[in-house]
């Protein structure tokens, strides 16, 4: 990919001034915390916060916080290796001079984040140098409210916090965003007739910008031509089973109507990080069907439910 500038993420107030934090920020060596939802662009900006940084060419190092709690352990950290004894380096030590960017920071176990938290706060004393940034889709200020989320960690992190507005609250960006991506994976060498383009606006993008370059992706790999036309472009109506990641597609199958039903319910919860509003659009369901059955899961003893706020 192309080294990233400002005017690639869109021309949204709202985005413009992410962008600008993300570029002030970027001379200093403090953590920063990048929220959204899922596929709006937060690995992205922290790459761009990385190079319009003096460690621009130095490491940058991503670990994804949700990939199971040893494992991420020893990506962070480093491991030993049973059989042979040797140790090998984690994303800390790996990442000297640079960047790490932990992504799904709020996935941690909480044991670890305290321990996260202690090692940060020493990384002078082993000769470490690092710039920390974490993403999150969530609202860790109410995770420490509720006590899932460490204290001193969020505390550390928050103090330079950035948040990226959702691809469909902006649709004047999508035209932008659209022609970045066909010239960073086509070599711009592709234009969008005005049809198309009507129908990418008016799409509802559960998944932000992921999605918007996997339509794309998906219309262009066997294209020949110069103009995608609204025929060309493979984009489907809104399903609910969107929601639905790769690793629950097979195990759905093998459930109760119901038992999907309150599965596609806490999916689309969790994706919008719990608004109830949003989650109702992507359902497809008023407000007041998804209110009745968050009441109806919470009686039964749920107890993702039980704990919904």
């Amino acid at each position: 990919m192309n080294t990233l500038t400002a005017e690639y993420f869109g021309q949204d107030p709202k985005i413009v001034k992410a962008v600008k934090v993300a570029r002030n920020v970027a001379v200093t060596k403090v953590p920063v915390l990048v929220v959204g939802e899922a596929g709006v662009g937060k690995k992205t900006l922290a790459r761009f916060i990385h190079e319009n940084s003096t460690r621009a060419n130095k490491p940058f190092v991503t670990v994804d916080c949700g990939t199971g709690s040893t494992q991420v352990e020893n990506e962070i950290l480093g491991y030993r290796e049973a059989d042979s004894g040797r140790f090998v380096k984690g994303a800390l030590e790996n990442a000297n001079g640079g960047t790490v960017v932990l992504v799904n920071i709020d996935a941690l176990e909480e044991d670890f984040q305290k321990k996260l938290h202690k090692i940060l706060g020493e990384l002078e004393d082993y000769d470490i140098d690092l710039r920390i940034i974490a993403t999150t889709t969530k609202n860790l200020s109410k995770l420490v409210g509720a006590g899932r989320f460490y204290r001193g960690l969020y505390t550390n992190l928050s103090s330079n916090s950035i948040s990226l507005t959702p691809l469909r609250e902006r649709i004047n960006d999508i035209e932008v965003v659209a022609n970045n991506i066909i010239r960073d994976c086509f070599d711009g060498a592709v234009t969008i007739e005005e049809a198309a383009l009507q129908k990418l606006v008016t799409h509802y993008w559960t998944h932000n910008v992921k999605e918007l370059k996997a339509v794309l992706e998906s219309s262009l790999v066997n294209f020949d031509g110069d103009v995608l036309s609204e025929e060309q472009l493979e984009i489907g109506e809104k399903k609910v089973v969107n929601v639905i990641s790769e690793e629950d597609s097979e195990g759905i199958r093998l459930m109760s109507l119901k038992e999907a039903e309150r599965l596609l319910i806490k999916k689309a919860l969790v994706h919008t990080s719990e608004n109830r509003t949003q989650a109702a659009k992507i359902l497809g369901v008023s407000i007041r069907t998804l209110r009745n059955k968050i009441n109806e899961y919470r009686t039964e003893g749920n107890s993702y439910f039980v704990n919904l706020r």
